[in-house]
């Protein structure tokens, strides 16, 4: 008997240690993302994959009728081979495919998280997409649940969706297909609450989409469209955001900040008042004001326009004649990602990819991200 002990003990070990590290093999240490999607007309293979650990392809679609995860058919092709594309310039990169998005019927996914059916038809039609397609892992992008049964059935449907992603790599041998989720910048939702604890124990992280906070849509004024801090603390920002997410109980570990590769532009009403909160007369350049990165550069060159980076808010604006635009450029970037990683948060994401002017604002973010250091030197109290 005296040998039997040390024998038993070595092998229970060597299985706690295995068990860790299977555990940990779909754990993250850092996410620098980006989403991609095909109506932006950027080429899969112009993706600089080395600029990031995760790329998003977006969107797959939810049929209402039988609430399974589908691709349209223009997008087969692309979405299928969207991960072997980008590994060929980096081997490491992970690919989530990314469900839903902005302009996707948010009753369909309302109703499919309602009810134990529909949840399971929507979850074992994504891992056999994923699957087939490659991918090491799904998003969720429902925005969102707006009512408090619905932020209920939102985390029914992703504790669902985790227990079934376990039992798949158990069952398969494969490694666990990865989960996220993009979710309103902050856990209130216009006085709806997410579900935190259910979102820290399901999802591997979530991207907080700190952006869209001003508009020629739903903004009368000029304003930061991505703004990192709000001096006034009466309006949105990605501080309040990230605060209210940690204070509510999710792991800085389980947070990933976003910011935008595009800006608004308004026309002014007075040439002569072009600061923030300037007033206006709606959209200029398109018909909701929408400009990508690399379209706001030409129009600075093209201009010879005025720029301005506010260091208080953390943002970027341009302006020239009565046309003024709100943005992220390189500075906002950079200190955006620096406190992402002082703030103990997993990474940073952006939207989108194909709006970058010839990778620069990525570039920025990944330089930045390794040469900052683990400490709360810029973060404000």
């Amino acid at each position: 008997m005296s040998f039997i002990k040390p024998i038993l003990l070595s092998v229970s070990l060597t299985f706690f240690f295995f068990s860790l590290f299977l555990g940990s093999s779909s754990a993250q240490t850092v996410v620098k993302a980006s989403y991609w999607f095909p109506a932006s007309e950027f080429p899969v293979t112009d993706i600089d994959s080395s600029l990031f650990t995760h790329l998003f392809c977006a969107f797959a679609d939810l049929n209402s009728q039988t609430n399974q995860v589908v691709v349209a058919s223009a997008n087969q092709a692309k979405f299928s081979t969207f991960t072997q594309t980008v590994q060929q310039r980096n081997p490491n990169v992970k690919t989530l495919l990314s469900i839903g998005g902005g302009i996707a019927d948010k009753t369909a996914y309302a109703s499919m998280a309602s009810n134990p059916t529909s949840r399971r038809s929507f979850i074992d039609s994504s891992i056999r997409l994923a699957r087939s397609y490659g991918f090491h892992g799904l998003d969720l992008d429902w925005e969102y649940p707006s009512t408090p049964t619905e932020m209920s059935n939102f985390g029914t449907l992703i504790q669902e969706w985790r227990s079934a992603v376990v039992a798949e790599a158990s069952s398969s041998g494969r490694q666990r297909l990865l989960l996220a989720a993009a979710v309103f910048y902050s856990n209130n939702y216009y006085s709806v609450l997410y579900p935190v604890q259910a979102v820290a124990n399901s999802l591997d992280w979530v991207n907080l989409m700190a952006y869209d906070f001003y508009g020629p849509g739903w903004s009368r004024v000029t304003g930061p469209p991505a703004a990192l801090y709000d001096p006034s603390n009466a309006g949105p920002s990605g501080d309040a955001g990230v605060r209210s997410w940690i204070q509510a109980g999710l792991p800085a570990k389980k947070a990933v900040l976003g910011f935008p590769y595009y800006g608004y532009a308004w026309r002014l009403s007075n040439a002569n008042s072009h600061s923030y909160y300037a007033p206006t007369t709606g959209a200029a350049i398109s018909p909701d004001g929408s400009i990508g990165y690399g379209p706001i550069r030409k129009f600075i060159a093209d201009n010879r326009a005025t720029t301005v980076y506010n260091a208080t808010v953390v943002g970027d604006y341009t302006y020239s004649g009565t046309t003024w635009i709100g943005y992220d450029d390189n500075q906002s970037i950079v200190t955006k990602v620096r406190y992402a990683k002082q703030r103990g948060l997993l990474g940073y994401f952006s939207w989108h990819v194909g709006a970058d002017d010839n990778s620069g604002l990525s570039r920025a973010a990944s330089q930045a991200w390794n040469a900052a250091p683990a400490t709360a030197s810029i973060i404000r109290s």
